[in-house]
């Protein structure tokens, strides 16, 4: 069999393949005894078909896609053997199958097309002396005093309220009825429509702002227990009840009784109730060591981040459709499982209907994982970068440790997830080490990209003049 080789874009290789008039003629004889055992054509029984009746029943042609079915696959199959080619996915046959059929003569040659996938050769312009820059996250000790008022809050003891209106900390304990408001100028029909699900008695709602939809905390404020006052307030967009999102509401509320939070005093005692530590510097102190170690990961997550984002401006890959397929596949299932762990019906969400748009959103997202994965393995493999196999048994065994009730895990897999995490791990670490990423204040990058994003909205949108003035920027209100 003759194969000549092409090299064509998106990581494919392409082979013209020419099939002998041995093999052309013996693989037409073939399909038809195969036919002539199996047809049902009346008048004759199982494999007593006479050949001219065959052909005429069945039709040439029939039988011609037939044998080309088998010539294009097999052929393609020895293709790929002979010249050594470590294909992945399924080959795609370039020439048309319409054409084939009407040159296809038993007996003499056949020339047909067809494409193969192949992994994706790495061209690494650069990745050493990498130049990137990266938003420093430090520690905040708010973030220990906002835990500990979280903590307080919710060990608060309920004491009611006397001689006072509602006020912003309360507990109100209330009736209320929602309707949908009226728009303006339209004409009062009948009763007003009720809110499905906007009703409740003697519901306990604390007073703050973003506990309820906008207007409803504000409305009653002021309020003193035993009073009932009619509160406008509109359902915020976007809503998690799509039918109601941005409408207007009234609600019928009654304020039946008011309480305060009498919150627990910061010392041992409480230190000892929310946690195992016996005083509340080492709470504290514990505190401090957690919020710190966020911090330092997440300035090391951003370092990361940028040096590999900087990486692929520096890399060559075209990708073949197999693997960005079977990328967005593993994306898609990871997401179902996720979904499926929190309780969610999977059928309802993946539907024949959105499975395709899910595919086309993550497209990209998988490209880009692609990339990075390959481009670490190139570097891995140009710097000879490797573990050891006491590096991944020991953390084989410190995750099996963590989780020592689990009687179903996979070590095999667990092993594989760990070898590729480690390595990925290493290959990172040596990147930074040969490279330069310089930590800048949080938020100033974001800041940057918003002011050159606009910068360039303004230039694009700006009238072309001899004389440029300066362009007014109206910026977003803050969500």
């Amino acid at each position: 069999m003759k194969v000549t080789q092409e090299k064509l874009p998106a990581s494919q290789i392409g082979l013209e393949i020419e099939i002998t008039p041995e093999i052309t003629k013996q693989t037409y004889e073939q399909v038809i005894k195969n036919l002539a055992s199996t047809a049902n054509i009346p008048g004759f029984r199982k494999g007593k078909v006479p050949r001219p009746i065959l052909l005429q029943r069945l039709g040439t042609t029939r039988i011609k896609a037939a044998a080309l079915e088998e010539l294009i696959q097999d052929g393609i199959e020895q293709a790929v053997k002979q010249e050594s080619i470590q294909a992945i996915g399924q080959p795609q046959l370039r020439s048309s199958f319409e054409d084939l059929i009407n040159n296809y003569e038993p007996g003499k040659p056949l020339t047909f097309s067809a494409a193969v996938d192949v992994e994706p050769e790495v061209n690494l312009v650069q990745y050493t002396d990498l130049q990137a820059k990266a938003e420093e996250i430090k520690y905040d000790p708010e973030q220990v005093d906002n835990t500990l008022d979280k903590q307080r809050q919710e060990l608060a003891t309920l004491i009611p309220v006397e001689g006072r209106a509602a006020q912003i900390g309360d507990v109100a304990v209330v009736d209320f009825k929602g309707v949908f408001a009226k728009a303006e100028g339209e004409e009062e029909t009948g009763e007003p429509e009720a809110i499905p699900g906007a009703e409740a008695t003697d519901f306990q709602l604390e007073l703050q702002e973003d506990k309820f939809i906008p207007g409803f905390v504000s409305g009653i404020v002021g309020m003193n227990p035993g009073e009932t006052k009619e509160i406008s307030a509109q359902f915020p967009d976007p809503y998690a009840n799509e039918d109601l999102a941005g409408k207007a509401a009234t609600f019928t509320v009654t304020v039946k009784e008011l309480k305060e939070k009498e919150l627990p005093e910061l010392n041992d005692d409480f230190a000892q109730e929310v946690s195992d530590f016996e005083t509340l510097e080492e709470l504290r102190t514990s505190l401090v060591e957690r919020y710190q170690k966020e911090a330092d990961e997440k300035t090391k997550s951003n370092k990361q981040e940028a040096l590999l984002t900087e990486l692929l401006k520096h890399v060559e890959i075209e990708l073949p459709a197999t693997l960005i397929e079977k990328e967005v596949d593993a994306m898609l299932t990871q997401t179902a499982i996720r979904l499926s762990q929190q309780g969610l019906d999977v059928r309802k969400l993946f539907t024949q209907d959105i499975i395709p748009q899910l595919r086309e959103r993550s497209r990209q997202e998988a490209i880009d994982r692609l990339k990075r994965s390959l481009s670490l393995r190139e570097v891995g493999k140009r710097e000879s970068i490797e573990l050891t196999p006491e590096e991944i048994t020991a953390r084989v065994t410190e995750l099996l440790q963590q989780y020592p009730d689990e009687k179903d895990i996979d070590e095999e897999r667990l092993r594989s997830m760990v070898e590729n995490e480690l390595l990925t791990e290493k290959i990172i670490d040596w990147l930074l080490e040969h490279s330069s990423v310089e930590l800048v204040p949080e938020g100033s990058l974001a800041s940057a990209e918003e002011t050159e994003a606009t910068q360039s909205d303004a230039d694009t949108n700006a009238p072309e003049t001899e004389e440029s003035s300066e362009p007014s920027i109206e910026t977003a209100p803050e969500s």
